[in-house]
């Protein structure tokens, strides 16, 4: 298993460590429900320096880009992100990912742990020898601060001011004279900043927000909360065998041709959707439990299933029948222990986040 440059100070805070994309991740250190409210409530610290970072630039750059993502990528602004997919043939989703507008011609994608070779070898084949792309994955640190005090300690520890960053926007700034990226894209839905930066300025900005007050959060609290929010995981709601169209995520998938889009825009090859499921009580289901209807028929699967820490309930998404797709149909879900009963709903669960704030109204 791979390891980031914070491991050590992962073990030095006793955390339980667990595989997740190829590499020896924290899972939890002093437990997932009080680090899951530290980032409602105030500001928790999370490593991603698994994740894996390409830089793509070329005069022609605009438009391999609009073939290879579900997303427009003409109509990013310089200075904006925008997340899409990366489709396959079949319009199943290869990764989904998030594109940064640095220039004219000159991008940064943010991509999975798990796919991020293929994701490289995918978008190279793809391009032609106009455009080039780098993986700078393995010199770019990254980690992610959130949660609504997390301005204030960020403010901190940057030189510039970062009161005027919008959602889904990003600038430089400097953190001990270091050049480094910042970006307000956030996985967890509370106001928060994904940070770029060298792996030995990693070391120090990690403890520097600690110090400040953030507390170190690992990967089980960063599941809750993106369940909360509807946010989907790759390799859960996401894969190479699911139509991207079927994820409901339409900002994300443009009215343009890009590889996949005659599966993905055509509404008749459309069979199941997304949807939330609040259960009765606090006993959570999980990835791959079947959803039935009141006919004990099965309509679908679950996707993610947990406890919500903010709802103090067990809420699940899964794929169901289109016409199933219908808020407060009553369903049951049938796992290991028996069956749960539970009624689809829209997401996110949780309606208070922050995310989408003004950011000064948090410093």
């Amino acid at each position: 298993m791979k390891k980031t440059i914070l491991f050590d100070k992962h073990s030095n805070l006793n955390a339980k460590m667990s595989p997740f994309g190829g590499y020896l991740m924290p899972m939890q250190y002093e437990g997932i429900i009080k680090e899951h409210e530290a980032t409602r409530n105030a500001a928790a610290i999370f490593d991603t320096c698994h994740m894996g970072e390409f830089l793509i630039s070329g005069a022609q750059a605009v438009t391999e880009l609009e073939n290879l993502l579900s997303c427009s990528v003409a109509s990013i602004k310089i200075g904006q992100c925008k997340y899409g997919f990366l489709c396959n043939h079949k319009g199943g989703v290869i990764d989904d990912q998030i594109l940064y507008r640095m220039d004219e011609n000159r991008f940064f994608m943010v991509v999975n742990a798990s796919t991020e070779s293929e994701d490289f070898q995918w978008i190279k084949d793809h391009l032609s020898s106009s455009t080039s792309i780098v993986n700078l994955s393995a010199e770019t640190a990254k980690i992610d601060l959130q949660g609504p005090q997390s301005a204030k300690i960020l403010q901190k520890l940057v030189s510039d001011p970062i009161a005027d960053m919008k959602f889904y926007h990003f600038k430089h700034n400097y953190y001990k004279s270091e050049q480094v990226l910042i970006s307000r894209t956030g996985y967890t839905g509370e106001i928060g900043f994904e940070i770029y930066l060298s792996p030995q300025s990693a070391l120090q900005f990690w403890d520097d927000c600690i110090n400040l007050g953030a507390t170190p959060a690992g990967l089980g609290a960063r599941d809750t909360l993106r369940l909360e929010m509807g946010f989907p995981l790759y390799g859960h709601e996401l894969n190479q065998d699911t139509n991207a169209a079927e994820s409901g995520l339409c900002r994300s998938i443009a009215n343009k041709k890009f590889i996949g889009s005659e599966v993905v825009l055509d509404s008749s090859l459309v069979k199941k959707c997304l949807k939330g499921i609040v259960l009765e009580g606090r006993r959570a289901a999980r990835h791959g439990d079947k959803i039935l209807n009141q006919d004990k028929e099965e309509i679908g699967y679950l996707t993610s299933g947990s406890y919500s820490p903010s709802l103090q309930k067990a809420v699940a998404m899964g794929y169901v029948l289109l016409s199933y797709a219908v808020n407060e149909q009553k369903v049951f879900v049938k796992t290991d222990r028996g069956e749960l009963t539970g009624n689809i709903t829209e997401t996110p669960f949780y309606k208070g986040a922050t995310g989408r704030n003004n950011l000064a109204n948090y410093l």
